[in-house]
């Protein structure tokens, strides 16, 4: 089943952010390697496709896990949240209907 994992950024995330953003990448890669990622990026903080120095709000992941646990524990693993970049991270279900 697809799993929606959004994590909230705290304030003043960038440095925290860009220095953990290879190893949270090859994650999402060996998720995408493995046909179980649906899209994933962050959400800049301000309206530019490159928010510069206003960094990012936080980031979202649609990805296909076993179960909401498993899902959970993908998540709760995530160098964004080892970094201290997250501040909150919510996993939830998802229903793909179209494309």
């Amino acid at each position: 089943m697809w799993y929606v994992i959004e994590g909230t950024d705290v304030a003043g995330s960038l440095t925290r952010r860009l220095q953990a953003r290879p190893a949270h990448l090859a994650r999402l890669t060996a998720l995408k390697d493995a046909g179980r990622l649906l899209l994933a990026g962050p959400f800049p903080a301000i309206d530019a496709a490159d928010p510069g120095e206003a960094g990012f709000s936080g980031s979202l992941i649609v990805a296909e896990f076993d179960d909401l646990a498993a899902a959970q524990a993908w998540a709760a693993a995530d160098p964004y949240v080892d970094a201290g970049v997250y501040a909150r991270v919510e996993v939830r279900p998802f229903r793909k209907v179209l494309p």
